[in-house]
């Protein structure tokens, strides 16, 4: 327990307490937030930062005993190099490019040949990336520095790819989630009682305890239970697979929150203010909005008993509909009533 604390201005907001870091994990404390809150910051790491992954493969020579489609599955699935991706790649769908182009994507060539009795292995540090890209390169976090293994060769056999990297997030692909894993934990006791453990004898002695459990007081013998308590206290643990540190992960995962609320909220506002008036500035009729469709509410039922006078015409967003009276007006002239309109009978 020998992490130190994040916090921002003010005991009121998140604070962090980092446990352990490293270039590919980081195990921290997230206090004083509720259960939504944290399990948003979860989801959107592992779903919606994103990373730099192998999209599309043109093969040029392919002997080895691997079909095409299983050799650009197995290229696409390892990790890019992805630092400041939104800095430096746009996506696809944003690039005025006709296909691709430096701004959206990265190209990787992979050309190997087995000519000796030996078997050739093909590594992921055998992709090359192209002069001048910031982006793209293999990540190699095994101890010989190789990378993951692509495919074996015999002798006479070849490959001869060429790779194009794009930028993608992995509610798109897994091939570009950032993070291999991201544990969450509350609640090590189970003092709030969300989990129900299944045990013969004992549930204390047949569970394990949880690794967090040092970090809260365990409940008190016989102590009654709190219906109104709730967990503010999560362990998450973040694994990347390298494209990006984690550090970084967290910090995006941040920063797109903060984008799909503050969309939300737009557009919250956007229909109160839809409500209130029309686009033109004209009012609600019977509860619709003259320049449109507005707020959602029943038509008004007109008089001081609640109910319209139905000898004049009710009145739509397109005109009125006809009653006993008087013949309502349309865009398009006058119909409905006892007797003739304006318009046509």
């Amino acid at each position: 327990m020998d992490g130190f604390d994040m916090m921002d201005s003010g005991t009121d907001g998140p604070i962090v307490t980092i446990r352990k870091a490293d270039a590919m994990h980081a195990d921290f404390v997230l206090s004083n937030v509720d259960l939504a809150f944290a399990n948003s910051i979860r989801r959107i790491i592992l779903a919606e930062v994103p990373t730099l992954a192998i999209d599309l493969v043109e093969v040029i020579a392919n002997s080895s005993v691997l079909p095409d489609e299983l050799l650009s599955h197995r290229l696409g699935l390892i990790p890019l190099e992805s630092s400041n991706i939104d800095e430096k790649m746009l996506y696809t769908r944003d690039c005025d490019c006709d296909g691709y182009c430096e701004r959206c994507s990265v190209v990787l060539t992979l050309v190997a040949k087995c000519t000796g009795d030996q078997n050739v292995t093909v590594y992921a540090r055998d992709l090359a990336v192209a002069a001048g890209a910031q982006l793209g390169n293999p990540v190699l976090s095994d101890e010989a520095g190789k990378g993951s293994i692509i495919c074996k060769l015999r002798k006479g056999q070849e490959l001869n790819l060429k790779c194009i990297a794009k930028k993608g997030i992995a509610k798109e692909h897994a091939k570009w989630q950032p993070c291999a894993a991201v544990s969450f934990e509350y609640d090590p006791h189970n003092k709030l009682k969300h989990v129900d453990y299944w045990y013969e004898t004992d549930a204390k002695t047949e569970w394990p305890k949880s690794a967090n459990a040092p970090w809260e007081e365990p409940p008190a013998e016989n102590e009654p239970f709190d219906f109104s308590a709730v967990p503010t206290k999560f362990y998450i643990d973040v694994e990347t697979v390298g494209s990006l540190q984690p550090d970084e992960v967290l910090r995006q995962g941040i920063k797109y929150l903060q984008e799909k609320l503050a969309t939300v909220i737009a557009g919250v506002n956007k229909t109160a203010g839809a409500g209130a008036g029309g686009a033109n500035g004209g009012g609600d009729v019977n509860g619709m909005d003259q320049d449109g469709y507005g707020g959602a509410r029943s038509p008004d039922m007109g008089d001081a008993n609640g109910y319209r006078n139905f000898n004049d015409g009710y009145v739509t967003p397109y005109g009125g509909a006809g009653g006993g009276g008087a013949g309502a007006q349309t865009p398009f002239g006058g119909y409905g009533g006892g007797g003739y309109s304006n318009g046509w009978p």
